[in-house]
């Protein structure tokens, strides 16, 4: 079973990341949709979408949203915590399949959720899918942490502690792949858990988008949309459809 399937699904992995702040996330859409205004009403794909914090969000200022996402767990979540907003949809799927060919305006891909994949071809053929979701001239989003500055400011080992569980983590560079090994005891039962996401440059990201079919517009190195440079925590990419 790839890493993500497991993972994901797992109770655990909303345990250890409950104190992602939630709040920054959104003060970027929010100054991303000031930056492009967006008429109220359009269609925005939140892939993959988690739980649905930020495809609610969106829904409650007026857009018209659906979220995605290949967790079984974190979509019956969704389904159940957002069901008042007529607006809001939300569906099991594979970011890798177009969902709807041509009818958002804008997708979204945040929180490092690509790179995934074994290969370069698996990368390029799920941004053309995330790509055949969107309208002509239509936006994609994508968020990305910097490749260069995780590398040189890698921790290599730590301890955390959510819900008095104690996580032992590993990170390591294993070929192309930044590794996240993640192992801890709850109730007498032990775990191991990991992350793999390849670790790709912007370069690399450029040759992507043109194989996709996509334009960099703008880039932005974190969620206050200041501008990118090899310092910043993030590479978030504006990128339109041709």
């Amino acid at each position: 079973m790839a890493w993500y399937k497991e993972w994901f699904d797992s109770p655990y992995y909303h345990i250890l990341y409950k104190n992602r702040d939630e709040q920054e996330a959104q003060i970027c859409l929010t100054n991303m949709f000031n930056l492009v205004p967006i008429v109220k009403g359009s269609k925005i794909l939140d892939i993959p979408c988690g739980r649905g914090r930020h495809a609610a969000y969106l829904a409650k200022n007026g857009y018209q949203v659906t979220g995605v996402d290949l967790s079984l767990e974190s979509i019956a979540y969704a389904k159940e915590n957002y069901q008042g907003l007529s607006n809001l949809e939300f569906f099991v799927h594979d970011m890798r399949v177009p969902f709807r060919e041509g009818y958002y305006d804008y997708v979204l891909n945040f929180f490092t959720s690509f790179g995934y994949f074994e290969t370069e071809t698996e990368n390029v053929a799920c941004l053309q899918a995330l790509a055949k979701n969107l309208k002509k001239e239509g936006t994609l989003i994508l968020d990305f942490f910097n490749t260069e500055r995780v590398l040189k400011e890698l921790v290599q080992k730590e301890e955390v502690k959510v819900e008095g569980i104690s996580f032992y983590i590993e990170r390591e560079l294993q070929g192309k792949f930044l590794v996240k090994t993640i192992r801890f005891t709850d109730k007498g039962q032990d775990y191991c858990f990991q992350e793999r996401v390849m670790a790709i440059s912007p370069e690399e990201f450029r040759n992507y988008f043109k194989q996709a079919g996509l334009r960099p517009l703008r880039v932005f190195g974190n969620y206050f949309l200041e501008p990118y440079d090899e310092f910043m925590p993030r590479v978030i990419w504006v990128l339109v459809k041709e």
